[in-house]
């Protein structure tokens, strides 16, 4: 496994000055680079401030790193400490990262880490998964929640988090399972719903991304909390349905899982995508791999495109700051070993016209 001289490593990052963007005809918004890695990412988070945050899977031995904050030097450093970085096997799982999927931030800018505990997807290891929360004005974990099986199953793998401060509630996508959980963050107890709901699990189709097949079938992936907080959107990465349930049935521990399950709404057809997330303008932002593009689904009930280039090959994850101003990263996840171009996050702005889609 990892060396622990590994984790003293510093991923190096290229900075791209806000000269460096690029108009794209097929969309309104300007798209630059913002980092460069040749370590896969997949989730970033934006604070009030301007720090980012990112976050590398361990689906591979060499990732040295789950977390960093990338400096205004360029360079992507352990976040909140080495330590906690540092896992193999051996190691007590449940105080250290060990196959991290997503970071995000909430309303009072404390960062929130969603560790899979599912390292080189090979299952859940005990003491693993788990949802971290860091106050970011004192760099320091101040609540770990710890999630074991009946929440877990060993299939499972934690994909994304929304949290809402003003109920005290988290909500996680199982992408592995399919299945929603939803923990109270008072009393750090969790409960799985819609398990047994076609809404959480991947549709039968067949992606196409830049013209080839793609053979994998994930469930539950993209979640997103509507800004009055009473609706919870998610999809099926393997899926171009869009459903969402309103917050309170989720919250509800009375309710059976036929009773919930009868509470899910279908949206539309937006498309695959593997993150989604609300703007500040009321717009819901999908990422769409088969299109590479950066789609939104308005309140009117129209998919627009916002941005499409060959440079956004499968985006991924989403980060909206108070300005309206979004970053997404870049995966690549479709080419694998075929990959020739480092990982990237961008940094974008809606600020033009859009094409309606037909959703």
């Amino acid at each position: 496994m990892l060396k622990a001289s590994a984790v003293l490593i510093l991923l190096v990052l290229a900075v791209v000055s806000c000269g460096g963007q690029v108009r794209y005809e097929s969309g309104g918004a300007s798209l630059a680079v913002v980092a460069e890695s040749d370590i896969l990412w997949t989730g970033v988070a934006v604070s009030r401030e301007g720090r980012i945050f990112v976050n590398y899977p361990r689906w591979s031995p060499d990732v040295a790193i789950s977390v960093a904050e990338v400096t205004s030097s360029g360079e992507a450093t352990p976040f909140p400490n080495a330590e906690w970085n540092r896992w193999e096997e051996g190691l007590p799982q449940h105080e250290r990262f060990v196959c991290v999927q997503s970071v995000y931030i909430d309303r009072d800018d404390d960062l929130w880490v969603l560790d899979a505990g599912n390292p080189l997807l090979g299952g859940v290891v005990e003491g693993g998964p788990k949802l971290v929360k860091i106050d970011l004005g004192a760099n320091e974990i101040v609540r770990v929640i710890r999630f074991g099986e009946p929440v877990i199953q060993q299939g499972s793998y934690l994909n994304d988090v929304r949290i809402d401060v003003e109920s005290g509630h988290a909500f996680i996508t199982d992408s592995g399972a399919g299945a929603i959980i939803v923990v109270d963050l008072e009393t750090g107890s969790g409960r799985r719903v819609l398990y047994e709901h076609p809404s959480t699990k991947a549709e039968d189709i067949t992606l196409i991304v830049e013209g080839e097949e793609v053979g994998i079938r994930v469930n539950a992936d993209g979640i997103a909390l509507s800004p009055d907080r009473k609706h919870l959107y998610y999809q099926a990465l393997s899926g171009r349905t869009l459903y969402r349930i309103e917050t309170r049935w989720l919250r509800d521990a009375s309710l059976s899982e036929p009773e919930i399950g009868a509470k899910v709404e279908r949206v539309a057809e937006t498309g695959a995508s593997d993150g989604i997330e609300f703007g500040r303008d009321g717009n819901l932002y999908l990422t769409s791999i088969e299109h590479n593009a950066v789609r939104r689904y308005t309140p009117k009930g129209t998919v627009e495109i916002v941005v499409e280039s060959p440079a956004l090959k499968w985006p991924d994850s989403f980060s909206i700051t108070q300005d309206g101003t979004i970053f997404v990263t870049v995966s690549q996840l479709h080419l694998g070993p075929r990959r020739t171009e480092p990982y990237r996050i961008y940094r974008l702005v809606p600020d033009g016209p859009h094409t309606p889609q037909r959703s």
